[in-house]
């Protein structure tokens, strides 16, 4: 494989956009300092880092030796290693000792993470962003270079179906009060999973009406009053 060049305002940004882009973990990569990066002065004459990087032989012989696998076991098998090899990386780089259990759905269009370990409420971070993060990285690695694209759930101690939970919660709790003070309330920025939660939950309520407002990462949810007309 030809070696790529990539940039990035610091070096383990370009090396991480690196491993991305290629689908591997830094392990598997070498590098060299095509460019070294500078912050200028008040911003000003800033550069980024430029590397060119390949990946080792090693793992170009891994490659190889997956080419002779049945078409069935590689849509199984890479995506599966890909993830594992690339939260793998993460984790450790992190210093944390995580157990990766992943699987694939059996139409191959999507797959389980769920991670275990001591003090797993770092992964999940503010209202899961931390996770949310992981979740996007971990998706856009098993699909690089992929025709079909997979769905990538990761999940740590049942968060999700928790946050669920929550927000259906607040949601019902909210609507109450909108309801009873006929004033609309604005909920805190959330995902879009998280808002298509509280749209969901509360549109069998016909008293309700719920809108997101704003621009990402900013974007929540308002839930108004429906007025009814008068016949």
């Amino acid at each position: 494989m030809e070696p790529i060049r990539v940039s990035a305002k610091t070096l383990d940004d370009a090396i991480t956009k690196a491993c991305i882009e290629l689908g591997v973990t830094s392990e598997s990569i070498q590098y060299d300092i095509v460019e070294t990066g500078s912050n200028g002065v008040f911003g000003i004459g800033a550069r980024p880092y430029v590397i060119s990087v390949s990946v080792k032989q090693a793992e170009e012989a891994m490659k190889e030796d997956m080419d002779i696998l049945p078409e069935e076991d590689k849509k199984a098998l890479s995506p599966k290693e890909k993830a594992i090899d690339f939260l793998s990386s993460v984790f450790e780089g992190m210093g944390l000792d995580v157990a990766i259990d992943a699987s694939i759905s059996e139409d191959g269009h999507e797959m389980n993470v769920v991670l275990s370990g001591d003090d797993m409420g770092v992964l999940i971070g503010k209202r899961g962003q931390t996770l949310d993060a992981i979740q996007y990285l971990t998706g856009q690695v098993v699909n690089k270079h992929s025709n079909d694209y997979i769905r990538v759930k990761v999940d740590t101690e049942n968060y999700r179906e928790r946050r669920r939970e929550t927000l259906e919660k607040l949601a019902k709790n909210i609507a109450y009060k909108v309801k009873r003070t006929k004033k609309p309330v604005a909920l805190e920025p959330m995902n879009p999973y998280e808002r298509r939660i509280i749209h969901s939950v509360l549109q069998p309520d016909k008293d309700i009406l719920t809108r997101s407002e704003g621009e990402e990462p900013y974007r929540h949810v308002v839930i108004c009053f429906a007025k009814k007309r008068k016949s």
